[in-house]
């Protein structure tokens, strides 16, 4: 039974002590930059993942067909496609990993610099993202990829927090 004390800080008088502990401390790593980070990026791969699978069926629906795969056997066809579809996947999901990873990570650790959570976070962390995805392609690609992505994840960020 939990003490009068540690019902007053806020215990649950129906969960002993220790367990009470693992739970805030398992509530605490939920809450860290890096499971956040780790987190974001594994959804972004499952999601990338079904996403390719989902575009890479239209390739082969529409009216522009490869004639080499049209004088192929049936099975032939088939495996082409499969392989085709798995790795359309695997690349959209890489894909879709790295992005949820970078913007979920530098949203985490400039809300945790800050002390807030507020728009400024989304459209600071999307300026950062879309600024390292672009940065290859030069400055002017740097500059348009952090205004679009800020851009995009505020407009998000406000849709999601509206009432």
């Amino acid at each position: 039974m939990a003490s009068p004390m540690a019902t007053a800080m806020g215990g649950n008088p129906g969960i002993p002590e220790d367990q009470q502990q693992t739970i805030k401390m398992i509530q605490g790593l939920m809450e860290s930059c890096p499971v956040k980070t780790g987190m974001a990026g594994g959804a972004g791969f499952v999601m990338g993942g079904a996403f390719g699978l989902f575009m890479s069926s239209f390739e082969y629906a529409g009216p522009t067909v490869n004639e080499d795969i049209v004088n192929q056997s049936t099975k032939q066809q088939l495996k082409h496609a499969l392989k085709d579809m798995g790795s359309r996947s695997w690349s959209m999901a890489k894909n879709f990993a790295v992005v949820g990873a970078i913007y979920s990570g530098s949203e985490c650790c400039i809300e945790s610099y800050r002390a807030k959570n507020d728009l400024y976070n989304s459209a600071i962390a999307g300026c950062f993202t879309g600024g390292v995805l672009a940065a290859k392609a030069g400055p002017q690609a740097t500059m348009f990829g952090c205004a679009g992505f800020a851009a995009f994840s505020t407009a998000i960020d406000m849709y999601m927090r509206r009432d």
